[in-house]
């Protein structure tokens, strides 16, 4: 087995085809089906569809692994550059977007200032898009909501931010008293992040706490959509506390809820193999934010933040 073959196959399964493999690895097409065939025989399994360019059941095994394999490759020039020079080499890192709003800005100022060397790579999405590809190597680490589903993860809390119910300013639930109860945030047209997510998780558990039913105008499994659609009138959310950031607060305010639990936020990593110098000093980043004095309202550090390594 050659690594040029498992490159090969991870570029038909990222480009979904022998051509375009071909191109993005600077090589002509029969050599990618040469190395796919041979990798097959000694395999004893057929590992792409030629009809369709898809992966076979064996060839998403193979696939998953050799990612593993490449990540671990990177590591070893990463881990040696670290004891002969400063710390070199590329991070992919992924988040879901109400942290990356207020995190990312705050990583690259410490990233440029500490280990400029460093090449972040940042992959915005929700917790079901993100966890499969930190399983497969193809993200180092990840900023995800807790609960985390995949048991190849790992998790370290790096904060807590409050869960609030968005309302324009003008809106007669401004003048209620606070907080609001479930029952009476129910009664609303709300716009709901989809059954199965972790924020939906922690609303639904509240309602039922609650004995309310909620009938939401909207589901949908994206956050940063679900503000821009309240934003934009088309009704009221229950979102984290940093999407309303500072432009939006002067049109809309942010009401607390009675018996809403605070949204968990986690450091997702994978449970096995050892992390490249530039993983492990971006990580220590990340958990330096969260002794920074720019954490906004809203959110709030573990209970032992003094665990935290410093960079």
């Amino acid at each position: 087995m050659e690594l040029r073959q498992l490159e090969a196959l991870i570029g038909i399964a990222d480009h979904h085809s022998f051509s375009n493999a071909a191109d993005v690895l600077g090589t002509v097409q029969s050599n990618i089906s040469s190395r796919i065939s041979k990798l097959e025989l000694e395999l004893g399994s057929p590992l792409v569809d030629r009809a369709t360019g898809s992966l076979t059941e064996s060839g998403e095994i193979v696939v998953q692994r050799a990612r593993r394999i490449f990540a671990e490759i990177r590591g070893i020039g990463a881990d040696v550059s670290e004891l002969t020079s400063e710390v070199r080499g590329e991070v992919h890192l992924g988040m879901i977007g109400t942290a990356g709003r207020w995190m990312v800005p705050l990583l690259l100022e410490l990233q440029r200032e500490r280990f400029p060397n460093i090449a972040l790579k940042i992959s915005e999405g929700t917790n079901s898009s993100i966890e499969p590809r930190v399983v497969s190597g193809q993200l180092d680490l990840a900023v995800l909501a807790w609960p985390i589903s995949a048991p190849e993860l790992t998790e370290t809390e790096l904060f807590t931010e409050d869960l609030i119910l968005i309302v324009p300013k003008e809106h007669p639930l401004t003048h209620e008293p606070l907080p609001l109860p479930f029952a009476t945030v129910a009664a609303q047209e709300l716009l709901l992040p989809m059954i199965g997510t972790p924020i939906r998780q922690e609303i639904d558990e509240a309602a039922t706490e609650a004995g309310v039913t909620l009938h939401p105008f909207v589901e949908m499994d994206g956050l940063r959509t679900i503000a821009s659609l309240t934003f934009d009138g088309y009704g009221l959310a229950i979102l984290p506390a940093t999407m309303l950031a500072k432009y939006p607060r002067v049109n809309f305010a942010g009401l607390p809820i009675a018996g809403l639990a605070r949204r968990r936020a986690v450091l997702a990593t994978r449970r096995f193999g050892f992390p490249s110098a530039p993983v492990r000093a971006v990580q220590g980043l990340l958990l330096q934010i969260m002794v920074n004095d720019d954490i906004p309202d809203g959110v709030y550090l573990p209970e032992v933040p003094e665990k935290h390594p410093k960079v």
